[in-house]
């Protein structure tokens, strides 16, 4: 018979292994010496440590399921509690009932770090439900059409939730892509709308201006130009294909129109500035007759610089008050003179003249005559409301003198 501390073979050829629950049996050897068979059932011992000191290591260190990690623990108790091999079987089981405590542990922590991602998922799949409902309501279709779809990417990466959860969440944010897909469907389609109004009016604006491109009726024309670009302006934008090319052909219609103006008015006021030059030297000619000493010299002269003033184009409009107003007041010196002359040589003015100075002078002398008399008969206040009288007669007799005196008289 031969043993060792965890097992023994008998006399039979039975083996035996030690166990705390007494000895069990290993199995029968009758190939060999009793040596020889413990050596066989110790090295079934030493196979079953080393798969187990393996499954140790996998749960310690790698993602192995539980759900896998127990069927191999469950798969290796078999072995173990079938007494097949030679050594410390109930030091395994304590191993093994020690890793299937690490395994429920690594359970409850996978569950929990599950729970976890699921709640930050649900909080992140929220906040971008909150964001797409909040972007739906956008004008800015540019960068919040580029938000939405981040958001799309942004929503595959994370963790799926419950069915429900899930699907209710899915559901709110495709709904405000939709909503904002919609809205930006209608607003271009209204854009594309109003553009193409733009286009048929630009076209209209455009053969307008062109067909004005050639008047020469320059104030007008410039007018119903200016008129033209403003209704260009209150227009609106054409869609982008057209409206650089309308653009073209309506400002160049105008540079033909404006062009040919800037020239005509170039010669015309290179002609009114000649024409300025002439007409000065025509006032300081003119100028040049008064003081009137000869009326009658001064007129004829005056008629000739007139004449070829009449004879004179234009000048620029802001020149034209102050030279016009240096012949005036020439004209109007010569009209003076000749209704002073007038009145010295009118012979029924000079004898109205006359007549009217004779009559106030006969007026005052009979009111000094009445003034006498009735300070002689001491009566004053006939003699104070007299001499009141005669102050009036005689400021009209000294104006009528002084017009007899124009008269030569």
């Amino acid at each position: 018979m031969s043993s060792d501390p965890w097992g023994r073979v008998d006399e039979t050829g039975t083996v035996y292994v030690r166990t705390a629950d007494g000895e069990q049996v290993v199995g029968s050897w009758q190939a060999g010496s009793p040596e020889e068979a413990l050596a066989y059932f110790e090295r079934k011992y030493e196979g079953l440590v080393v798969e187990i000191g393996l499954l140790e290591k996998r749960v310690k260190t790698t993602d192995l399921s539980a759900k896998d990690a127990q069927t191999a623990i469950d798969h290796l108790r078999e072995q173990v509690d079938a007494h097949h091999a030679v050594g410390d079987l109930d030091a395994l089981r304590a191993r093994l009932d020690k890793l299937v405590s690490l395994v429920e542990k690594r359970r409850e922590e996978r569950k929990a770090q599950r729970a976890k991602q699921s709640d930050e998922a649900r909080s992140a799949k929220e906040a971008l439900v909150a964001e797409a409902e909040e972007l739906a309501r956008s004008d800015q279709w540019r960068s919040a059409g580029e938000r939405l779809r981040s958001l799309v990417d942004t929503w595959k990466g994370l963790p799926r939730l419950d069915r429900k959860s899930d699907d209710e969440l899915w559901h709110r944010f495709s709904h405000a892509r939709s909503a904002f897909s919609k809205r930006r469907k209608q607003h271009f389609a209204q854009l594309d709308a109003q553009r193409e109004e733009a286009r048929r009016t630009k076209e209209r604006l455009v053969a307008e201006a062109e067909a004005l491109s050639n008047s020469t009726d320059w104030g007008p024309t410039a007018a119903r130009y200016r008129d033209l670009m403003s209704e260009w302006k209150a227009a609106g934008r054409a869609q982008r294909e057209h409206e650089d090319d309308l653009w073209n052909r309506f400002r160049g219609a105008q540079d033909v129109f404006f062009a040919a103006r800037s020239s005509v008015f170039a010669e015309r006021d290179a002609e009114q500035a000649e024409n300025l030059k002439l007409k000065e030297e025509l006032a300081e000619e003119a100028e040049k007759l008064l003081p009137v000493t000869d009326l009658k010299a001064a007129r004829a002269a005056f008629r000739s610089v007139n004449e070829r003033w009449e004879a004179i184009g234009h000048v620029p409009r802001d020149a034209r008050p102050k030279v016009e107003g240096r012949m005036h007041a020439v004209e109007r010196a010569l009209q003076e003179a000749e209704e002073a002359e007038w009145r010295r040589t009118n012979p029924e003015a000079r004898a109205r003249a006359e007549g009217l100075t004779g009559q106030l002078q006969a007026a005052v002398d009979k009111l000094k005559g009445q003034i006498e008399q009735a300070r002689a008969q001491g009566n004053n206040a006939k003699a104070d409301k007299l001499e009141r009288e005669l102050e009036g007669r005689q400021a009209l007799l000294d104006q009528a003198l002084k017009g007899l005196h124009e008269f030569g008289g």
